[in-house]
Order: C-alpha cells, then structure tokens, then sequence
C-alpha cells in the first residue's frame, strides 16, 4: 500500500469551514482591511487606491502594464483606480511618447506630498493590530510564500481567462 507523500493535514471532516486555509485567508484579509479604512478615509484614499499608491511611491512612473504587474491586478480592475486618482488629482495618464500603445502613470504634487501623510499609517497599523512586529514579519514572509505557491500552481493571473 503506497503512502500519500502529502501529509494528514485535516483532523475529522476535511470540508471544516474553521479548517480551510481559504476561509481564514478571507476573513484575515476583510479584517486588516477594516483596519486600514478609518486611516485611509481622511486621506481620501480606498485600500485598493492605497496600493497603488504605494507601488507609484515607490517606482513612479510606471506604464498600466508594469502596475498591473506588480499588484497583480488585471487592467481592467486597475483602470477605474487609476481614473478616481486622476479625477481625484493624485496621479496623471499620459502616453508615453517613446510607445503610444503604452499609457504611463505619474504622480501629481499633490499625489507626492500625500508620501507624507501615508508614513503614518504602517505604524498605525502595526498599532492598532497589537500584535508583535516579528510576527507580522513571519506572517508577511508566509503569506508571499502561499503567494509564489498559488503562482506556481497555475492560478490564473492578471488578465487571465478565469
């Protein structure tokens, strides 16, 4: 008789709502959200809008594509964000003029000097969670290896038929 090489993960019924790793992914998730709102709010600023903000921080300007990329959102979910952060005069859209297929994504002033207010909210955060950074840490470093795993497994990415 051949032994699974996977592990008994599961004690009892394997379809346990408390069990499934989807399940506390989801509500961990909603939860760390709520979180963020009230800090996010007076900034006008929604989660999502906040991650784009983060990766225009980081490595304005970048094209739709290459945002798309690194939020791993697919350009249809990503061109409503980016046209509330325009309207609301934190980021520009322009063609880049070297590739007119290739729309760039820039901050405005008033997109950079939100940086300031935004520095704010990572200890705020860690703050209002009461947990101990390492844990947030190991947490941060578990959930990019569940991340690399489901990307491995073949889940479909951004823009990918579903």
């Amino acid at each position: 008789m051949r032994r699974s090489t996977v592990p008994d993960q599961l004690d009892g019924d394997p379809l346990a709502l408390e069990q499934q790793v989807c399940f506390a992914l989801s509500v961990a998730a909603r939860g760390v959200v709520s979180v963020y709102r009230p800090l996010l709010e007076p900034m006008g600023l929604t989660h999502p809008q906040y991650l784009v903000m983060l990766a225009l921080w980081q490595h304005a300007p970048l094209s739709v594509r290459e945002l798309s990329r690194l939020l791993q959102l697919d350009p249809g979910t990503l061109s409503p964000l980016l046209k509330r952060l325009e309207a609301a005069g934190h980021v520009r859209r322009e063609r880049d003029p070297s590739d007119e297929r290739s729309l760039a994504v820039t901050l405005t002033a008033g997109g950079a000097a939100l940086r300031d207010r935004a520095e704010r909210i990572p200890p705020a955060i860690v703050e209002r969670l009461g947990l101990p950074i390492e844990d947030l840490r190991r947490l941060h470093t578990v959930l990019t290896e569940v991340i690399a795993a489901t990307n491995r497994a073949g889940a479909p990415g951004p823009g990918a038929p579903s």
